[in-house]
């Protein structure tokens, strides 16, 4: 059975099986990406990426390697799907809770914060685990990945920026110079810290507040 649909244009369209039939489609495929790119996020991190299987990838996904060369041409294509998938996931997550905080150093507390509990999953180390594999190489992966990394950076020195602009983060060394030693103590705390909920959270932010020049006291232990 077909139904006629006349839309707010006065454009008519048509639904039935064959309109339901690509919708589940679609939605089918849909869910098998999502599988496929967590398998994969799963074993960059576990395994990087010179080690991963793609057979295994798909068969912990609970998928076979065919499915997983409709969905994405080679290991490359792939990495290059799960660092974006990441990269959205974590500014979901995180990303989101920041620019709603109008407050510089909040923000940047909050950030650490969300950052560690972001990387208590095993997808979350994607970056950590590439960006050391491809330290020093000129691969299509890891200047994705350097890319990702740079904004980042970036949107850690605006923070940074704007309280030194109010007052509430001192002066010292270049803005950006003090993101890149604030992600990377934010970094070193959960990559050490990692399986210790919740002294990971508190101490990613102790961490970066004392890179910023903020007394550690002034981070909240909840």
């Amino acid at each position: 059975m077909h139904v006629t649909i006349r839309e707010a244009s006065g454009r008519s369209t048509t639904t039935g099986p064959a309109t339901d039939r690509r919708s589940t489609q679609a939605e089918r495929s849909a869910r098998t990406r999502s599988a496929l790119l967590e398998s994969a996020a799963r074993g960059l991190s576990r395994y990087g990426y010179g080690n991963l299987i793609l057979e295994q990838v798909a068969s912990e996904a609970g998928y076979t390697r065919g499915a997983l060369y409709h969905q994405f041409k080679d290991k490359e294509d792939l990495a290059l799907a799960v660092i974006e998938w990441v990269d959205e996931t974590w500014r979901e997550e995180v990303g989101r809770q920041i620019e709603e905080e109008p407050d510089p150093v909040a923000a940047l507390i909050l950030l650490a914060r969300g950052h560690a509990v972001f990387c208590r999953r095993d997808i979350a180390r994607v970056a950590i685990a590439l960006r050391l594999e491809f330290s020093g190489q000129d691969h299509p992966v890891g200047r994705r990945l350097e890319q990702v990394s740079e904004g980042l950076v970036k949107r850690c020195t605006r923070l940074i920026n704007k309280g030194r602009r109010i007052g509430t983060i001192p002066a010292g060394p270049p803005a950006r110079a003090v993101a890149l030693a604030f992600i990377g103590a934010m970094e070193g705390a959960v990559i050490e810290l990692a399986g210790q909920a919740p002294h990971d959270e508190v101490l990613a932010a102790r961490a970066a507040a004392g890179v910023l020049g903020l007394d550690h006291d002034a981070v909240s232990t909840e």
